[in-house]
């Protein structure tokens, strides 16, 4: 059975709702949202969804989901995982069976796809929420979740878990603080605290099982992990290797894994290193290898020399 409903009428159905006091985008919690849309929107009950079509919009509070197409797929109460968020849709269109029994476990948004709070945004083609485990999935083109502290970009997907407080961006990912220090790398995960006050605990740093966050963004952040073909460009220099910690709070970034440190045709080889992306100045380490390599062309306007300091360490200095 398909029933027709003007737009109005789905609000109670179709999203599970932000935390309205929250600035993250966190589909899982609350009641009710309204759904507006320029073509109408349809109640499949046999295929127990709803589809909402042409400049579909859907708000509640501070946030609010736009696509080409949105649709939502609900069950009865208690038939499905549970991993303490509320759902939300408590009611539905008129005739809907045990409206009062019901949830929405999973919405997805198709074309032109924005998903914006006050602070957040996150863009691209095609996004698919998982309300069981609070994970919006965003694939398509020009993929970027924006907030307060950085940009993060990704060919691949964007995924925010918000109630990790955690985003990763896969495929040529890049982030960008708003203070222009950047760092890409082949996925990149960036955890945020809870809010984005100075004392707020920073989030642990090993990747939940479950998979990675796009960010509990309205939070300060704390780290950004790196895994894979990663690079820092300082002013001076272009550190790569195979992963990276980086803390934007200090500056501080350290490279592991076939690093290469590269300043015009001079190059210095090891397995870790550490940019301070403040100053702009790379340490090459030796790590449990004991030994650094480099090429070092003297006549190379960019060059500088190399020291080592009291801790065995190799430095270029400015």
């Amino acid at each position: 059975m398909i029933g027709q409903f003007r737009g109005v009428l789905l609000g109670t159905v179709l999203l599970a709702p932000l935390a309205a006091t929250a600035q993250p985008i966190d589909l899982s919690r609350g009641g009710a949202v309204d759904i507006t849309a320029r073509d109408g929107i349809d109640w499949r009950q046999s295929e127990q969804m709803v589809v909402a079509r042409g400049n579909a919009r859907a708000t509640r509070g501070n946030v609010t989901v736009t696509a080409d197409t949105l649709t939502a797929w609900y069950r009865k109460k208690g038939t499905g995982a549970t991993t303490g968020a509320t759902t939300g849709a408590t009611t539905g269109p008129p005739g809907l069976p045990d409206a009062g029994e019901t949830e929405i476990y999973k919405l997805q948004a198709a074309g032109n796809v924005r998903v914006v709070t006050p602070t957040d945004q996150v863009q691209g083609d095609l996004a698919v929420y998982q309300i069981d485990q609070a994970v919006l999935v965003m694939t398509g083109r020009d993929l970027r979740l924006t907030t307060p502290t950085q940009s993060l970009t990704a060919r691949d997907s964007l995924e925010y878990w918000s109630q990790k407080h955690m985003a990763v961006a896969r495929g040529a990912a890049n982030a960008v603080t708003n203070d222009a220090r950047s760092i890409s790398a082949d996925t990149l995960v960036a955890y945020t605290s809870d809010s984005g006050e100075p004392g707020a605990a920073p989030r642990p740093q090993t990747q939940p099982k479950s998979g990675l966050d796009p960010s509990g963004a309205s939070g300060k952040l704390q780290k950004v992990e790196a895994f894979g073909n990663v690079s820092i460009r300082t002013p001076t220099d272009t550190v790569t290797g195979d992963r990276g910690i980086y803390v934007p709070e200090t500056g501080m970034a350290r490279l592991m894994g076939q690093v290469r440190i590269t300043r015009g045709q001079n190059q210095l080889n090891g397995s870790e290193a550490d940019v301070n992306l403040k100053t702009g100045i790379a340490q090459l380490l030796a790590g449990t290898t004991g030994r650094v390599q480099g090429l070092v062309i003297p006549s190379d306007p960019s060059n500088q020399a190399l020291t080592t300091g009291p801790d065995g360490k190799e430095r270029t200095t400015r």
